[in-house]
């Protein structure tokens, strides 16, 4: 879209002067005489840029400018002043008017500052898009800010209006549906079906009517016509989820429905012609099925013209306590339950746990939690053993390794002291030497992390890489886990 700058003069000599100026430059320039005009302009139509004269017949250009912030206007303002009215320009630059030109204005200097706060206002724009983007907290069914979906959310918005196939891969739970929907519910398909079909659920022999229909006496118990999914879904989206488990002759007919947009019901002899966007998705490595032989190669490179990567929860961050509390309220709601808040310890535990199951393994949990309690804030005390154990080998692990990493800076000639957050007490049998323990104070990993790696930062008077060599762990590993904990610390 070509930009558009307003130019506000009431000299109709330097209006046209000025528009003599500009005329080989990439913007429309539209002409307002007063002050009354401008504002009828802008209520109409927002410009990149203003060009403000400011002595108008009818009003000031401080009056444009001060009627332009109540009404929330944000455009860029070039004041364009006489030589004794420099000092009103200034304090209007410190008003928020982006320029000032003191006349005669020079054709280069006009071109050059209307280039340059062009340029500033389209990057501008640019960066609040993706600020809006990245604050994005719920995007249709999906739940979370993160980083990982924000990457998805991006993508969704790129492919939604194409007819691009796409294939959604990711682990069990991590919402390979809600996304489908979600690229259907952001087409212009979004007023026709989605349909979805699982095809890990479905009997092979039952596959092909499923997804193609089938017409009276096709098979044994086949009393009328039936309607499958491709039909259903005329017009509108066929979501195919765990795609891999489909069988390879369903595949090879599927691979045809693909390329011809066509398909026969069993039992049938016309064929049928349909609109429909594919969207297929596996908990699979696709490649890794193409290679064993159970997943066709050119069906593959057939459905794979857009892949998303669905993140799975551990990945997630934050978001993880953004669902927990999601679904705490709706299942305290639901059930009558007095739940209102997560505790920090309990959103520690929740963090660093792994979640196998993904966001239903998620669910689930808060579920029970919800169902057998009634507190008015969910606690350690309520999490499953396997969110909040801690095993004797994990200690013993964590143990050996602050051992070794005291070693290591001993050779150094470095005189560091034994972590007290990783054990109790090292006793010894002889000065320098270690003797095995089995009096050890159990404590949770994420203290015992954090106060370890805290403790070699402190040792390294800051320097996380230092301290990051120190531990043998990736200097991002360390930032990224250092600036997690502030931010809890900071909104505790």
């Amino acid at each position: 879209m070509t930009p558009k700058v307003l130019l506000v003069e009431d000299s109709s000599s330097l209006a046209v002067l000025y528009k003599q100026f500009l005329k080989d430059e990439p913007y429309d320039l539209l002409h307002a005489a007063t002050g009354a005009e401008a504002k009828r302009l802008l209520e109409r139509t927002l410009p990149s840029l203003i060009i403000l004269d400011l002595q108008l017949p009818d009003m000031t250009g401080e009056d444009i400018l001060e009627w332009m912030s109540s009404k929330n206007l944000h455009v860029p303002v070039i004041v364009a002043t006489a030589h004794g009215s420099v000092d009103t320009a200034v304090t209007l630059i410190q008003k928020g008017a982006k320029d000032f030109l003191e006349k005669p204005i020079r054709a280069d200097r006009l071109k050059t500052s209307v280039g340059i706060h062009l340029k500033q206002a389209h990057l501008e724009n640019m960066l609040d898009d993706i600020q809006q983007q990245m604050d994005r907290q719920r995007f249709h069914d999906f739940i979370g800010g993160s980083i990982p979906m924000q990457g998805v959310y991006k993508i969704i918005d790129a492919v939604a209006d194409t007819n691009a196939s796409v294939f959604i891969i990711g682990e069990s739970g991590t919402g390979k549906e809600v996304c489908a929907n979600a690229i259907h519910q952001e087409s212009e398909r979004r007023d026709k079906p989605f349909i979805a079909i699982n095809c890990g659920a479905i009997p092979k022999d039952l596959m092909e009517s499923e997804v193609f229909g089938h017409v009276r006496g096709a098979f044994t118990g086949a009393t009328t016509d039936r309607q499958g999914a491709a039909s259903l879904a005329n017009g509108g989206t066929l979501f195919l989820d765990e795609l891999c488990e489909m069988d390879l002759e369903m595949q090879k007919k599927l691979l045809r429905f693909l390329q011809t947009s066509t398909f026969t019901p069993l039992g049938a002899t016309k064929e049928h012609s349909v609109d429909v966007r594919i969207i297929c998705a596996t908990n699979r490595d696709p490649l890794k099925e193409v290679k064993e032989g159970r997943f066709r190669e050119d069906l593959y490179y057939r459905v794979h013209v857009v892949p998303i990567q669905m993140p799975p929860l551990r990945e997630r961050g934050q978001d993880i306590i953004t669902l927990a509390d999601h679904f705490l309220r709706i299942y305290a709601k639901q059930d009558k339950r007095r739940f209102e808040t997560i505790s920090k310890d309990a959103q520690r535990y929740l963090k660093r746990y792994d979640w196998p199951g993904n966001v239903r393994q998620l669910q689930n949990v808060i579920r029970n939690i919800v169902v057998l309690n009634d507190d008015k804030s969910l606690g350690v005390n309520h999490l499953p053993p396997e969110i909040v154990q801690v095993t004797s080998s994990s200690i013993k692990a964590i143990r050996q390794s602050s051992l070794t990493d005291l070693a290591t800076a001993k050779t150094q000639q470095l005189e560091p002291e034994p972590p007290s957050s990783i054990v109790s007490e090292l006793p010894t049998s002889q000065p320098g030497s270690v003797t095995d323990n089995t009096s050890v104070e159990i404590r949770p990993m994420w203290q015992v992390e954090r106060e370890t790696i805290q403790q070699a930062i402190d040792y390294c008077d800051g320097n996380v890489l230092n301290a990051a060599v120190l531990l043998e762990l990736s200097p991002s590993t360390v930032y990224r886990k250092k600036q997690a904990w502030e931010a809890e610390d900071s909104a505790s």
